[in-house]
């Protein structure tokens, strides 16, 4: 058996003097469906307080108007949509217009399960040579579609499962994973050539040679929308040009830095996902100065 080797949090991306927004990463969130618009706001707000230099995105046309509302520094594109307001086939065309010069994806949040879905996430791990990150229904389309075999693709990918959406990925009984969190998620990873992100206290996240388990975090985060934050903060660093490991290890520590911080403020029991939001300026500067002492 490979030996696994343990590390500590990554470095954190250098900011320099002279950047721009370009220098800082685009990076595209991908997601929303009508009664699920704000999974892909928590997303899209992640990363610009995460450090990216521009931000979109792209969401059913039907959405389009609620999400661009929530935040005015992102920017939005709109998905076709039929009659009822849902998803509709997007082509080929449009979709490599979205992604095009874009330094990381992110796909999943709030975007439902439908066979439109499932087509665009299929396109995008196709026709990408950009690192992506996949979530929520994204994960839930794949296991259903069989869509595997198109995760395994020359460009990164990382996958931020929670224990349920990685027991459909993976065929694996939730007990056998619970009891083996840690091998389940670095053989898979190791299978499948990606970085995974099994979700829960002490997080795991493994690119099947190396492992990284959180420290940070408390049960304050156990609420809806807490993982389209993290989704988001992923696709920032990776965005910034981290590798894929070190940006998903980093992205963990630093989403359950900030709920440590929200909880010492708020409490655990009245904690919502939008207060990671609030509390990600302070989890990053307390991350930089450990950073500083350690040089």
């Amino acid at each position: 058996m490979t030996s696994i080797q343990d590390v500590s949090c990554p470095a954190l991306p250098v900011r320099v003097v002279d950047g721009h927004k370009g220098t800082f990463g685009r990076v595209l969130l991908i997601g929303g469906s009508v009664g699920m618009s704000g999974s892909v706001c928590l997303s899209a707000v992640a990363a610009l307080r995460s450090g990216s230099g521009l931000v979109s995105v792209a969401v059913p046309e039907s959405v389009q108007a609620v999400v661009a509302g929530f935040e005015p520094s992102y920017m939005t594109l709109g998905l076709p949509v039929d009659g009822s307001g849902q998803l509709a086939a997007v082509s080929s065309t449009l979709l490599q217009a979205y992604i095009n010069h874009k330094h990381a994806i992110g796909i999943g949040p709030g975007l439902g399960q439908s066979a439109e879905a499932a087509e665009m996430v299929a396109n995008v791990l196709r026709s990408s040579k950009t690192p992506i990150v996949l979530d929520a229904d994204a994960l839930n389309v794949v296991a259903t579609h069989d869509l595997l075999h198109v995760i395994t693709r020359q460009s990164p990918c990382v996958i931020t499962p929670h224990p349920g959406e990685f027991a459909r990925l993976s065929r694996l009984e939730p007990a056998a994973i619970s009891a083996n969190r840690r091998q389940v998620a670095v053989d898979f990873a190791a299978e499948h050539n990606i970085v995974v992100v099994l979700k829960g206290p002490q997080t795991v996240v493994t690119d099947g040679c190396r492992i990284f388990v959180n420290t940070t975090g408390n049960s304050g985060m156990a609420t809806g929308g807490s993982g389209d934050v993290l989704t988001g903060i992923v696709t920032s660093l990776l965005g910034q040009g981290m590798p894929p490991f070190e940006a998903a290890a980093a992205a963990v520590f630093a989403h359950g830095l900030a709920g440590d911080l929200a909880a010492q403020k708020l409490g655990q029991r009245a904690m919502i996902a939008s207060d990671l939001l609030q509390f990600l300026s302070a989890a990053w500067r307390q991350m930089e100065a450990a950073e500083d002492v350690r040089k």
